[in-house]
């Protein structure tokens, strides 16, 4: 999957922090083979003193470019995880590479997560290993009341496609954030709410995860789709951007962050009880990747 994001460098924390709820969100899960770039340099970002800043990975034919992601997130794309499945020391988060390589001839863009899981061993000595730990989660469940959202009736495409890869594109801007799962499904982020078309509850079990403090788990039982819209308070709205921003490894001014002092998630919760729906906190194993070794400046190219 490729994702590229341009943002103006204006230091407003909103667009800091739209920008990497999309970066965090654009890649896919599909398995394939583990090869590697037939060429590929890496050095860390810079960051000018004005002008545009290019967040994200493009790819153009068989040249790729990734701009000013953190380490952490090269190893989440890598391995398919999450941001909260990684873990490691603190600066992988704070330290931000460039990567350009070519793609080989046959290579798809599918390929290119195992082709840095290769990269990331090359050049920057990654040992990893997976484990478990026990984890705060969200358990989304339904409601003692019920659901209160009607299933959406099945669509023949969606049936026909059942079980092929779901490639999810996100968009993002200082208006918000758009999340399309493809044959119709969205998740859209902004003007203060969520609204759902054609979304299944792990798709908003999944999403939801970007902006609370701890991971989500789908476990409504519920298969279907639905519409459905989560009215958030302003305050409750920003609180969720800074979040995110922060668990993606962004680093904010100290005026952001002050912003999350007394802040809850009350009208995202009740939102979720209007439809029916429930975040329970718990602690649940989930797996994580240890890592053993990494090496902060990467061997030269």
């Amino acid at each position: 999957m490729a994702g590229y994001f341009r943002i103006v460098k204006d230091m407003r924390p909103t667009h800091l922090l739209l920008i990497a709820l999309a970066v965090s969100a654009a890649f896919g899960q599909t398995p394939a083979p583990r090869p590697e770039f037939e060429v590929a340099s890496v050095k860390p970002s810079t960051t000018p003193p004005s002008g545009a800043v290019n967040v994200g990975l493009k790819i153009n034919g068989a040249q790729l470019h990734i701009s000013s992601l953190a380490l952490r997130d090269y190893i989440r794309i890598a391995y398919r995880v999450k941001e909260y499945q990684v873990s490691g020391p603190d600066w992988i988060t704070a330290e931000r590479y460039e990567i350009d390589a070519k793609l080989p001839a046959g290579a798809t863009r599918d390929q290119v997560p195992e082709m840095l899981q290769s990269l990331l061993t090359d050049r920057f000595a990654l040992k990893l290993h997976r484990g478990s730990k026990d984890l705060p989660i969200y358990a989304l469940i339904v409601a003692s009341g019920g659901l209160k959202m009607k299933e959406l009736p099945v669509d023949p495409e969606d049936a026909a496609a059942a079980g092929a890869p779901i490639d999810v594109a996100v968009s993002g801007s200082a208006a918000g954030v758009n999340m399309n799962f493809g044959r119709g499904a969205t998740l859209a982020f902004g003007n203060n709410k969520f609204e759902a078309h054609k979304l299944t509850m792990f798709s908003l079990a999944d999403s939801l995860g970007r902006w609370v403090d701890r991971p989500v788990i789908d476990m409504t039982g519920l298969t279907g789709k639905y519409d459905f819209t989560l009215d958030l308070t302003p305050e409750d709205y920003r609180a969720l951007l800074i979040r995110s921003a922060v668990a993606a490894g962004v680093t904010l001014p100290p005026e952001a962050l002050r912003l999350l002092d007394g802040a809850t998630d009350d009208s995202l919760h009740n939102a979720l009880r209007a439809v029916g729906l429930k975040l329970d906190p718990r602690k649940a194993p989930l797996e994580v990747l240890l890592i053993d070794h990494v090496n902060k400046t990467p061997t030269e190219n």
